[in-house]
């Protein structure tokens, strides 16, 4: 017989109707915030980032592909990964559908990460994905824009990573174990120093009168509401149910 708590239909929609309040107002307050992020000032990007993509070289203005706007997410796939993040990849697992719905309603998407452009191609080929992606190797970008960091930085503490500095981790540095991160830095074929100084986020972007403007960023878990995979545990009825790190590259889980 289950331990958790049971009740009559009844008395099972009198809590579920106390919840919804709960629910309501938690949508309100969600609309509330995003009006907030599109009230946000603008920053004007005057340097000219480079990019390869599947089209060839680009420029930052060329990922909007004739529309106003663009999201960006950091995918965390290094120059010295053999395969991408297996969070963000689980992330991306997503990308796909929504993808033509965005570009149908003027907005440009693309992910982007700093190994090269032919490393990309052959794991989007593996992963099964069709979104855009660009390479920005050799490109600021991604320190601009706070997703890639040194081993100066993790030995010091100078990582402002999340609009937080974090402390120093010269143990991290040193390849002492770190649990869950050198779990998942062996799945990308790297070390926990390395596969930390890459790190994971989502960039929107103007395009207005000519002119490229950065509008918002998020990270950590600011990016848990992109991550479709949970917001369908958060509704199952033992939730996120976790202990430590089980999810994989979705070619990876065994077949049953």
């Amino acid at each position: 017989m289950t331990a958790h708590l049971t009740a009559t239909r009844e008395e099972w929609l009198a809590a579920r109707l106390d919840l919804l309040e709960d629910e309501k107002e938690l949508t309100r307050r969600s609309d509330e915030l995003a009006l907030r992020r599109q009230a946000l000032p603008w920053v004007r990007i005057d340097k000219d980032y480079r990019f390869e993509t599947d089209e060839g070289n680009a420029s930052l203005a060329d990922l909007f592909r004739g529309r106003s706007q663009l999201l960006v997410y950091h995918f965390m796939f290094g120059p010295d990964y053999t395969a991408g993040c297996p969070s963000c990849s689980s992330i991306a697992d997503g990308f796909n559908g929504f993808v033509v719905h965005l570009e149908n309603h003027d907005v440009a998407f693309s992910t982007i990460s700093r190994a090269p452009l032919a490393k990309l191609q052959a794991f989007k080929q593996r992963m099964g994905w069709t979104f855009p992606w660009a390479s920005s190797f050799g490109s600021e970008f991604n320190r601009d824009f706070a997703v890639l960091f040194t081993e100066e930085q993790q030995r010091e503490g100078g990582i402002q990573y999340n609009f937080r500095r974090e402390a120093p981790s010269p143990q991290l540095v040193a390849g002492k174990p770190e649990g869950p991160v050198t779990q998942m830095a062996a799945m990308t074929g790297t070390d926990a120093a390395t596969f930390t100084r890459e790190r994971p986020g989502v960039s929107a972007f103007v395009l207005d009168d000519g002119i490229v403007y950065h509008t918002y960023s998020s990270y950590a878990r600011g990016l848990d509401g992109l991550w479709g995979m949970y917001q369908w545990l958060d509704r199952a009825p033992k939730g996120r149910n976790e202990n430590g790190i089980w999810w994989r590259h979705h070619d990876k889980y065994a077949r049953g």
